[in-house]
C-alpha cells in the first residue's frame, strides 16, 4: 500500500511549477499503477493550449471556474467544481481559467514526472511505450 500526502508532494521534486500551472504528481509511472494521478492548479488569466497526442487524460474540477475550448469542434464548455472532462480522443484544447482552477487529473499512459509540453502542447511518449505501439501495429 502506498500512502502519499499532498503537502509532502508539493514540497518535493514531484511538484512541477510553470508560468501557467502547478502540478503535484502524487502517482507516477514508477509506482506501477498503469496511470498517473495529479492535483493540478491552472492559474487565473492564463490561456493553456494543450494537445496530448500520446496520452489520454481525465480531469475533475475541484475548485475554480473557467472554460475549455475543444479546438476540433470549436465548442466551448464551462468549467466549475463538479465538472469532469475527458480527453479521450487526444483532443486539442485550450483552458482559460477565470479563477485559479484546482483539478484532479489521471493520465494514461502514466507520466514519469519529467515531461514538459512540446511546441504542440503535447507530452512526448516514452521510448518503451513507442516500442510497444510499434510492435502492436
Amino acid at each position: 500500500m502506498l500512502i502519499r500526502k499532498l503537502d509532502d508532494t508539493r514540497s518535493s521534486d514531484r511538484n512541477i511549477v510553470t508560468g501557467g500551472w502547478e502540478s503535484a504528481r502524487l502517482l507516477l509511472k514508477e509506482e506501477g499503477m498503469g496511470f498517473s494521478f495529479h492535483i493540478t492548479t491552472m492559474y487565473a488569466g492564463k490561456e493553456l493550449h494543450m494537445h496530448y497526442k500520446n496520452h489520454v487524460e481525465a480531469v475533475f474540477v475541484l475548485a475554480g471556474e473557467g472554460t475549455i475550448e475543444d479546438l476540433g469542434t470549436g465548442h466551448v464548455h464551462d468549467l466549475r467544481p463538479g465538472t469532469l472532462y475527458a480527453l479521450n480522443s487526444h483532443d486539442e484544447h485550450i483552458v482559460r481559467p477565470r479563477t485559479d482552477i484546482v483539478t484532479a487529473c489521471v493520465f494514461n499512459p502514466p507520466v514519469t514526472g519529467r515531461e514538459v509540453h512540446d511546441e504542440t502542447g503535447a507530452y512526448p511518449v516514452e521510448a518503451d511505450v513507442a516500442v510497444a505501439q510499434a510492435l502492436a501495429s
